[in-house]
Protein backbone atom coordinates (compact mmCIF):
# COMPACT_ATOMS: atom_id res chain seq x y z
CA UNK A 1 0.00 0.00 0.00
CA UNK A 2 1.24 3.38 -0.95
CA UNK A 3 2.08 5.66 2.02
CA UNK A 4 0.39 9.10 2.01
CA UNK A 5 2.87 11.89 2.37
CA UNK A 6 2.91 13.58 5.75
CA UNK A 7 2.30 17.08 4.48
CA UNK A 8 -0.90 15.97 2.78
CA UNK A 9 -2.15 14.38 5.97
CA UNK A 10 -1.35 17.51 7.90
CA UNK A 11 -3.29 19.65 5.41
CA UNK A 12 -6.23 17.25 5.60
CA UNK A 13 -6.30 17.40 9.39
CA UNK A 14 -6.24 21.20 9.42
CA UNK A 15 -9.03 21.26 6.87
CA UNK A 16 -11.20 18.91 8.88
CA UNK A 17 -10.49 20.77 12.04
CA UNK A 18 -11.59 23.99 10.40
CA UNK A 19 -14.83 22.27 9.31
CA UNK A 20 -15.41 20.78 12.76
CA UNK A 21 -15.08 17.18 11.54
CA UNK A 22 -12.36 16.09 13.89
CA UNK A 23 -8.68 16.22 13.52
CA UNK A 24 -8.00 12.59 12.41
CA UNK A 25 -8.03 11.23 8.94
CA UNK A 26 -10.21 8.21 8.14
CA UNK A 27 -8.53 5.03 9.30
CA UNK A 28 -5.95 6.82 11.31
CA UNK A 29 -5.84 6.59 15.09
CA UNK A 30 -6.74 9.70 16.94
CA UNK A 31 -3.55 9.62 18.94
CA UNK A 32 -1.45 9.94 15.87
CA UNK A 33 -2.72 13.48 15.13
CA UNK A 34 -1.13 16.28 17.13
CA UNK A 35 -4.22 18.34 16.62
CA UNK A 36 -6.50 15.73 18.18
CA UNK A 37 -6.04 17.19 21.62
CA UNK A 38 -7.58 20.51 20.45
CA UNK A 39 -11.14 20.75 21.76
CA UNK A 40 -13.82 20.82 19.12
CA UNK A 41 -15.23 23.99 20.51
CA UNK A 42 -12.07 25.88 19.66
CA UNK A 43 -12.60 25.05 16.04
CA UNK A 44 -15.70 27.19 15.83
CA UNK A 45 -15.01 30.47 14.25
CA UNK A 46 -15.34 33.48 16.55
CA UNK A 47 -18.10 35.83 15.51
CA UNK A 48 -16.93 38.71 13.43
CA UNK A 49 -16.38 41.89 15.38
CA UNK A 50 -18.92 44.67 14.74
CA UNK A 51 -17.26 47.11 12.41
CA UNK A 52 -16.63 50.55 13.86
CA UNK A 53 -19.16 53.13 12.83
CA UNK A 54 -17.91 55.62 10.32
CA UNK A 55 -19.18 59.11 9.32
CA UNK A 56 -20.63 61.91 11.50
CA UNK A 57 -22.30 61.08 14.75
CA UNK A 58 -26.10 61.07 14.55
CA UNK A 59 -27.86 64.28 15.75
CA UNK A 60 -29.73 64.22 18.97
CA UNK A 61 -33.44 64.96 18.61
CA UNK A 62 -34.28 68.67 19.23
CA UNK A 63 -36.18 69.38 22.37
CA UNK A 64 -39.73 70.58 21.91
CA UNK A 65 -40.05 74.39 22.55
CA UNK A 66 -41.36 75.31 25.92
CA UNK A 67 -44.53 77.46 25.67
CA UNK A 68 -45.02 80.74 27.60
CA UNK A 69 -46.30 80.44 31.09
CA UNK A 70 -50.03 80.88 31.43
CA UNK A 71 -51.08 84.53 32.14
CA UNK A 72 -51.72 85.55 35.67
CA UNK A 73 -55.35 86.05 36.51
CA UNK A 74 -56.51 89.70 36.69
CA UNK A 75 -56.91 91.31 40.05
CA UNK A 76 -60.49 92.07 41.12
CA UNK A 77 -59.99 95.77 40.33
CA UNK A 78 -58.73 95.09 36.80
CA UNK A 79 -61.41 92.49 36.18
CA UNK A 80 -64.10 94.96 37.28
CA UNK A 81 -62.66 97.64 34.97
CA UNK A 82 -62.64 95.28 31.98
CA UNK A 83 -66.16 94.12 32.62
CA UNK A 84 -67.80 97.53 32.97
CA UNK A 85 -69.59 99.09 30.02
CA UNK A 86 -67.64 101.43 27.77
CA UNK A 87 -68.73 105.00 26.99
CA UNK A 88 -70.24 105.25 23.49
CA UNK A 89 -67.95 106.93 20.98
CA UNK A 90 -70.53 109.62 20.23
CA UNK A 91 -70.61 110.65 23.88
CA UNK A 92 -67.05 112.03 23.70
CA UNK A 93 -68.06 114.41 20.91
CA UNK A 94 -71.08 115.55 22.87
CA UNK A 95 -68.98 116.19 25.99
CA UNK A 96 -66.43 118.19 24.01
CA UNK A 97 -69.21 120.57 22.94
CA UNK A 98 -70.38 121.30 26.47
CA UNK A 99 -68.15 124.43 26.87
CA UNK A 100 -69.51 125.80 23.60
CA UNK A 101 -73.09 125.16 24.68
CA UNK A 102 -72.38 126.80 28.04
CA UNK A 103 -70.94 129.88 26.35
CA UNK A 104 -73.92 130.15 24.01
CA UNK A 105 -76.32 129.75 26.93
CA UNK A 106 -74.63 132.52 28.94
CA UNK A 107 -74.73 134.83 25.94
CA UNK A 108 -78.39 134.00 25.38
CA UNK A 109 -79.44 134.91 28.92
CA UNK A 110 -77.09 137.91 29.30
CA UNK A 111 -77.89 141.30 27.87
CA UNK A 112 -75.21 142.18 25.37
CA UNK A 113 -74.00 145.73 25.02
CA UNK A 114 -74.78 147.03 21.58
CA UNK A 115 -71.68 147.67 19.50
CA UNK A 116 -71.12 151.34 18.81
CA UNK A 117 -71.81 152.41 15.27
CA UNK A 118 -71.98 155.68 13.38
CA UNK A 119 -69.52 158.41 14.44
CA UNK A 120 -68.69 156.75 17.78
CA UNK A 121 -68.01 153.35 16.20
CA UNK A 122 -65.79 154.79 13.48
CA UNK A 123 -64.11 157.16 15.93
CA UNK A 124 -62.99 154.30 18.17
CA UNK A 125 -61.09 152.83 15.22
CA UNK A 126 -59.55 156.13 14.13
CA UNK A 127 -58.40 156.92 17.69
CA UNK A 128 -55.58 154.40 17.32
CA UNK A 129 -53.65 157.18 15.56
CA UNK A 130 -54.10 159.45 18.60
CA UNK A 131 -53.47 157.00 21.44
CA UNK A 132 -49.66 157.20 21.20
CA UNK A 133 -49.83 160.80 22.51
CA UNK A 134 -53.09 160.89 24.48
CA UNK A 135 -53.04 157.33 25.88
CA UNK A 136 -55.20 154.37 24.93
CA UNK A 137 -57.91 155.47 27.38
CA UNK A 138 -57.31 159.22 27.11
CA UNK A 139 -55.14 159.44 30.21
CA UNK A 140 -52.56 161.64 28.49
CA UNK A 141 -48.87 161.38 27.67
CA UNK A 142 -47.07 163.65 25.27
CA UNK A 143 -50.46 165.19 24.59
CA UNK A 144 -52.90 166.54 27.16
CA UNK A 145 -55.29 164.13 28.87
CA UNK A 146 -58.80 163.77 27.47
CA UNK A 147 -60.48 161.52 30.06
CA UNK A 148 -62.43 162.56 33.15
CA UNK A 149 -63.84 165.67 31.51
CA UNK A 150 -60.46 167.23 30.63
CA UNK A 151 -61.24 167.54 26.95
CA UNK A 152 -64.61 169.13 27.77
CA UNK A 153 -63.01 171.74 30.03
CA UNK A 154 -60.63 172.76 27.26
CA UNK A 155 -63.25 172.63 24.49
CA UNK A 156 -66.75 173.45 25.81
CA UNK A 157 -67.81 173.69 22.17
CA UNK A 158 -67.17 170.82 19.77
CA UNK A 159 -66.46 173.32 16.95
CA UNK A 160 -63.34 174.60 18.78
CA UNK A 161 -61.98 171.08 19.17
CA UNK A 162 -62.74 170.22 15.52
CA UNK A 163 -60.90 173.35 14.39
CA UNK A 164 -57.80 172.69 16.49
CA UNK A 165 -57.57 169.01 15.47
CA UNK A 166 -58.06 170.05 11.85
CA UNK A 167 -55.31 172.72 11.70
CA UNK A 168 -52.88 171.69 14.46
CA UNK A 169 -50.41 173.64 16.57
CA UNK A 170 -48.17 174.84 13.72
CA UNK A 171 -50.99 176.61 11.90
CA UNK A 172 -52.16 178.23 15.14
CA UNK A 173 -48.64 179.47 15.83
CA UNK A 174 -48.39 180.90 12.30
CA UNK A 175 -51.71 182.66 12.85
CA UNK A 176 -50.39 184.09 16.15
CA UNK A 177 -53.08 182.37 18.28
CA UNK A 178 -51.87 181.09 21.66
CA UNK A 179 -55.18 180.06 23.25
CA UNK A 180 -56.66 177.31 21.10
CA UNK A 181 -59.22 176.27 23.73
CA UNK A 182 -61.37 177.92 26.36
CA UNK A 183 -59.51 181.04 27.52
CA UNK A 184 -61.43 180.94 30.80
CA UNK A 185 -60.55 177.32 31.55
CA UNK A 186 -60.28 176.56 35.27
CA UNK A 187 -56.60 176.24 36.06
CA UNK A 188 -55.67 178.30 33.02
CA UNK A 189 -56.12 177.82 29.29
CA UNK A 190 -54.16 175.26 27.34
CA UNK A 191 -51.63 177.08 25.19
CA UNK A 192 -50.10 176.02 21.89
CA UNK A 193 -46.67 174.46 22.39
CA UNK A 194 -47.22 173.76 26.11
CA UNK A 195 -46.94 170.05 25.39
CA UNK A 196 -45.86 168.21 22.27
CA UNK A 197 -47.12 169.89 19.08
CA UNK A 198 -50.52 168.79 17.78
CA UNK A 199 -50.26 167.61 14.16
CA UNK A 200 -52.69 168.95 11.58
CA UNK A 201 -55.07 166.03 10.89
CA UNK A 202 -57.56 167.62 8.46
CA UNK A 203 -57.10 166.67 4.83
CA UNK A 204 -57.56 170.37 3.87
CA UNK A 205 -54.45 171.14 6.00
CA UNK A 206 -52.41 168.27 4.50
CA UNK A 207 -53.47 165.91 7.28
CA UNK A 208 -54.29 162.21 7.15
CA UNK A 209 -57.99 162.16 8.12
CA UNK A 210 -61.04 162.77 5.99
CA UNK A 211 -63.58 165.17 7.38
CA UNK A 212 -65.98 162.45 8.56
CA UNK A 213 -63.10 160.54 10.20
CA UNK A 214 -61.99 163.69 12.01
CA UNK A 215 -65.52 164.33 13.28
CA UNK A 216 -65.83 160.67 14.34
CA UNK A 217 -62.62 160.68 16.39
CA UNK A 218 -63.57 163.96 18.10
CA UNK A 219 -66.95 162.42 19.03
CA UNK A 220 -65.13 159.40 20.48
CA UNK A 221 -62.82 161.62 22.53
CA UNK A 222 -65.69 163.69 23.94
CA UNK A 223 -68.32 161.03 24.65
CA UNK A 224 -66.45 157.73 25.05
CA UNK A 225 -63.25 159.01 26.69
CA UNK A 226 -64.18 162.45 27.99
CA UNK A 227 -67.42 161.40 29.66
CA UNK A 228 -69.84 163.89 28.06
CA UNK A 229 -73.42 162.96 28.94
CA UNK A 230 -75.44 162.84 25.75
CA UNK A 231 -78.72 162.67 27.71
CA UNK A 232 -78.45 165.98 29.60
CA UNK A 233 -75.96 168.82 29.16
CA UNK A 234 -74.56 167.63 25.83
CA UNK A 235 -77.77 166.13 24.43
CA UNK A 236 -78.23 168.80 21.72
CA UNK A 237 -74.59 168.65 20.63
CA UNK A 238 -74.65 164.86 20.53
CA UNK A 239 -77.80 164.74 18.42
CA UNK A 240 -76.41 167.26 15.93
CA UNK A 241 -72.86 165.95 15.56
CA UNK A 242 -72.27 162.45 17.01
CA UNK A 243 -75.47 160.40 16.96
CA UNK A 244 -76.05 157.65 14.42
CA UNK A 245 -78.70 159.90 12.85
CA UNK A 246 -76.36 162.92 12.60
CA UNK A 247 -77.05 164.74 9.33
CA UNK A 248 -73.71 166.53 9.60
CA UNK A 249 -71.81 163.24 9.72
CA UNK A 250 -73.85 161.81 6.84
CA UNK A 251 -73.28 165.00 4.79
CA UNK A 252 -69.50 164.91 5.37
CA UNK A 253 -69.42 161.23 4.51
CA UNK A 254 -71.35 161.84 1.29
CA UNK A 255 -69.15 164.81 0.36
CA UNK A 256 -72.01 167.31 0.42
CA UNK A 257 -69.81 169.80 2.31
CA UNK A 258 -66.51 170.01 4.25
CA UNK A 259 -65.69 171.06 7.80
CA UNK A 260 -64.30 174.51 6.83
CA UNK A 261 -67.46 175.34 4.85
CA UNK A 262 -69.92 173.57 7.15
CA UNK A 263 -71.32 176.78 8.70
CA UNK A 264 -72.60 177.78 5.29
CA UNK A 265 -74.88 174.72 5.20
CA UNK A 266 -75.80 174.18 8.87
CA UNK A 267 -77.24 176.95 11.02
CA UNK A 268 -76.54 177.69 14.67
CA UNK A 269 -72.97 176.34 14.82
CA UNK A 270 -69.71 178.18 15.41
CA UNK A 271 -67.87 178.47 12.10
CA UNK A 272 -64.84 176.27 11.83
CA UNK A 273 -63.62 178.46 8.98
CA UNK A 274 -60.76 178.18 6.56
CA UNK A 275 -58.08 179.14 9.12
CA UNK A 276 -57.43 178.81 12.86
CA UNK A 277 -59.36 181.01 15.28
CA UNK A 278 -59.17 181.64 19.03
CA UNK A 279 -61.03 179.25 21.32
CA UNK A 280 -64.55 180.18 22.39
CA UNK A 281 -65.42 180.67 26.08
CA UNK A 282 -68.45 178.83 27.54
CA UNK A 283 -71.74 180.31 26.39
CA UNK A 284 -70.30 181.85 23.26
CA UNK A 285 -71.78 181.12 19.88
Amino acid sequence: MTEIPEHLLKRSRERRAALGLGGEAEGEPASSSPAAATPATTAQAAPAATPAATGPAPRAAAQAPVGPPPPKPDSPVVAAYKSRRRMPFWAMGALSLLPVWGFMYVRAVTDQAAAASGPLGEGAEVYGSCSSCHGSTGGGGTGYPLANGEVLATFPHIEDQLRFVYYGTANYNVAGIADYGNPEREGGPHLTGAQGPMPAWGEGANGELTDEELLAVVCHERYTLGGADETTEYAEEFELWCSEESEIFAGLEAGDYTLPTLHESVEDIIPIGTEPAPGSPPGAG
